[in-house]
């Protein structure tokens, strides 16, 4: 028997499915031009199924109640596909660069006037609050026994000499976990390089040296306003 999608993903599934076709679209020279694939409406109809599976998949962390439900919504159709390109004989260099660029090119695809209001608000005070309350929640007993596929982490303040203005440490994270239990360990590294333009598009610097990925025993995001040269 099929399994079944989680009420929480499946009333946000149509725009989830429409992200992905837009996503595709936009992915389609590439495939073309440097994967050679031949059959790109082939392929886009494989992801799609693919994206099927992955939506069943799909952990449950709290939905609307944790921050961390809107990452795995935006970015675990990124494994379906690594998924299919990966069977295609796509190298994972090349898997990754697609997939960055694509999600780049979605994420510009909204106002840039909208985009820094987003960015600005990640870096407030309030949403600041909200980071530092959910990471002291996330490192709890009871929400690692309630969710044991979400994301542990802490609230990073600045000290006297840093430069930036918070900071996140993941000390387990929810895409590595769900990566280890279903056979995508390989293609991991391209869901973690779409971060820098996820928040590059927002007008927010991102530095960070390690993941847990690589081998770290945690990943250290530190943000900062994208300043314009």
């Amino acid at each position: 028997m099929a399994e079944s999608i989680h009420p929480f993903y499946q009333l946000h599934r149509a725009a989830m499915e429409g992200a992905m076709r837009q996503r595709l679209d936009l992915a389609k020279p590439m495939l073309r031009e440097r994967a050679r694939l031949s059959d790109v409406d082939g392929i886009q109809q494989q992801v799609m199924d693919e994206f099927e599976v992955v939506l069943t998949q799909m952990p449950y962390v709290g939905g609307e109640s944790s921050r961390m439900s809107d990452f795995f919504m935006r970015l675990l159709g990124f494994i379906a596909i690594g998924r299919v390109l990966r069977r295609h004989g796509v190298p994972l260099p090349m898997i990754g660069d697609i997939e960055r660029e694509t999600y780049r090119a979605h994420l510009l695809t909204v106002p840039e006037a909208e985009r820094f209001a987003s960015g600005l608000q990640f870096l407030s005070p309030e949403n600041q609050a909200l980071v530092r309350e959910q990471a002291a929640k996330s490192a709890t007993r009871n929400h690692q026994q309630a969710f044991p596929d979400d994301f542990v982490y802490d609230f990073v303040e600045p000290g006297p000499e840093d430069n930036f203005e918070f900071g996140i440490d993941y000390k387990a994270c929810g895409f590595c976990k769900f990566a280890a239990r279903h056979g995508d360990d390989e293609i991991l590294p391209s869901i973690c390089g779409l971060d820098f333009d996820a928040y590059a598009t927002r007008g927010i610097r991102l530095e960070r040296t390690q993941t847990l990925a690589g081998g770290a025993s945690h990943c250290n995001f530190r943000f900062s306003r994208l300043r314009s040269e």
